[in-house]
């Protein structure tokens, strides 16, 4: 494509010597490149003044048409010529110039035109990439430093070299996906289309999203490991500007760094940088290492800095604010289907595991029946410790069988809903929902001073009944006992058909909601039509813990 301007350009010098009008001259076919450079070469040639014939004019051009000449005449004529042979270097000079400077670099469509086209002759290469976070007050961290293979197809093979996941190795041949966890000896095996996951600043992907941009600028030039690099300013289509470093040599991109937002900002650079004909066969061969297990039953894709965890999730997630004491980041991984993002922590003798989750809420909340409920800011938290509803809360949550020893704090906050799970004390569990919340947590939530629970008509209760239904349950009889609004959805139907009930329920269960749990008293609001009662007062009589029954002890009448 140059060389095809090159000639282009070249043409257009020779009409204008020959004092025609070339005929790509402000053609609407021809290329804003071409249109630039015709631009400086019209400026160029109209710098010097034009040489008018002098008084002996017509006496000169009798000579020259004469046979004859004087020797006088012919060294005029070398003079001319040289002068003609000067002029026409000085042109290709300028040309040259205006095609090694100007045509990469001489505005932001050109800059990356020239990235578009450097990237082009890139079979495949190699890496190795720093990504590193500042913070307000300047602090660096490195976040990751890894060994990154990627060629033109989309094929990638990337190891961790340092980091909290270092010898993690990800590959994409293009017919396989797979993870290798070095820790768990195990291999986990995705899709390989689509793959959500790509990793920082891969150029082929960098380039385009800076041909996408809304908008491109020259900001300045630098010296990047003995190298010279164009600064570039990028604004994105809904995104905040970043810099980009380019190199003038290769036109590729040599270092990225983020804005600032939530007081941290990232930045990718390649330290070294190599370019080849393939990525070599036995890195994107797949087999499993001796020792270690191979699972499709994956959690989320591992990854090892923020800036991935945004591109695959698609928002960006709350860091915590301060790891607890005694605990240490383990992991970071997105899960595909619902781009649920999931921090990993592990205290540091290895015996608890905390896990944070945040998505984006895509239902009102809705406690589960038997949580007890607490108070993060002005948010309903649902608590439940242990966990009971290990389906719905673990569904994510990844190294978990069960709900054994298993906690859980669950909220929603604009627009996003959090889960804090493990097995851990829940007094760290309230400290990791605090590191990721804005609002005091009240894990039970405060009942104010102002607001009574107690109700309006006593129910008379027989504790050696409720005893002996104590009993019944432990042995695993009527577990519907240990749930709040099953237990109130009885009493509620029963108040209705005294008699038993036959058939459907004449309320129905979907129609109560808790509004009020601290663990030993509940509060559970009947909705509908169809009942007399309007909220169910309940306690635990007999044990104050996950294992004992409700017991209705009262209830508030429908207002007339």
């Amino acid at each position: 494509m140059v060389g095809s301007i090159e000639k282009k350009i070249s043409d257009y010098i020779d009409d204008l010597n020959a004092g025609k009008k070339p005929d790509s001259h402000e053609s609407a076919d021809e290329s804003p490149e071409f249109e630039e450079l015709a631009g400086i070469v019209r400026i160029v040639r109209c710098l010097k003044e034009p040489e008018m014939p002098g008084a002996d004019y017509p006496k000169k051009l009798v000579a020259a048409v004469t046979p004859g000449q004087t020797h006088t005449t012919v060294s005029k004529k070398k003079k001319k010529a040289w002068f003609a042979w000067t002029a026409a270097a000085a042109a290709v000079l300028v040309l040259a110039l205006l095609l090694n400077f100007v045509l990469p670099f001489t505005g932001s469509t050109n800059i990356v035109y020239a990235m578009e086209q450097a990237f082009s002759g890139v079979k495949a290469y190699r890496g190795v990439l720093e990504i590193v976070s500042i913070n307000e007050e300047g602090e660096e961290i490195l976040q990751s430093r890894r060994e990154v293979w990627a060629d033109r197809d989309g094929r990638y093979y990337v190891r961790e070299l340092e980091g909290i996941r270092r010898n993690l190795v990800t590959v994409n041949n293009g017919q396989k996906k797979w993870q290798v966890l070095s820790e768990e000896k195990t291999v986990t095996i995705f899709p390989a289309f689509p793959d959500p996951y790509r990793f920082t600043f891969e150029l082929g992907d960098e380039i385009r999203q800076v041909g996408n941009a809304l908008k491109t600028k020259v900001v300045g030039e630098e010296r990047i490991a003995g190298r010279t690099a164009i600064v570039i300013e990028v604004t994105p289509g809904g995104g905040l500007p970043y810099r980009l470093w380019v190199d003038r040599d290769t036109s590729l991109p040599l270092k990225k760094q983020c804005a600032m937002y939530n007081a941290l900002q990232y930045r990718a650079s390649y330290t070294e940088i190599e370019f080849f004909d393939a990525i070599p066969d036995e890195l994107l061969a797949y087999s499993l290492p001796e020792g270690y297990t191979e699972t499709d039953r994956y959690p989320g894709q591992m990854v090892n800095n923020i800036q991935e965890v945004v591109d695959m999730a698609g928002f960006e997630p709350r860091l915590p604010a301060g790891v607890p004491d005694g605990y240490r980041l383990d992991g970071m991984s997105v899960m595909d289907g619902d781009k649920t993002v999931k921090f990993s922590y592990v205290s540091l003798d290895g015996k608890n595991t905390v896990i944070i989750l945040q998505a984006v809420a895509r239902d009102g909340f809705r406690p589960a029946s038997m949580a007890t409920l607490g108070r993060i800011g002005e948010k309903t938290a649902e608590v439940q410790s242990p966990v009971s509803d290990a389906a719905g809360v673990l569904a994510d949550a990844g190294p978990y069988e069960g709900a054994a020893g298993i906690s859980s704090i669950r909220w929603q906050a604009s627009g996003m809903e959090y889960a804090v799970i493990g097995n851990a004390s829940l007094g760290d569990l309230i400290l990791f929902a605090d590191s990721v919340s804005d609002g005091l947590v009240q894990i039970p939530a405060e009942i104010p001073e102002h607001e009574t629970i107690k109700p309006q008509v006593d129910v008379e209760v027989d504790m050696a009944v409720e005893e002996n239904e104590q009993k019944s349950v432990d042995n695993g009889h009527t577990p519907w006992k240990l749930d709040p609004v099953f237990t109130a959805h009885v009493f509620v139907n029963l108040h209705i058909s005294p008699g038993g009930i036959h058939g459907e329920y004449a309320v129905d269960y979907t129609e109560l909601a808790v509004i009020s749990n601290n663990g030993v008293e509940a509060i559970v609001e009947v909705g509908g039509d169809v009942t007399q009662i309007r909220r169910v007062y309940l306690k635990k009589l007999v044990r104050q813990d996950g294992t004992g029954i409700w017991t209705v002890v009262g209830y508030d009448p429908v207002s007339p």
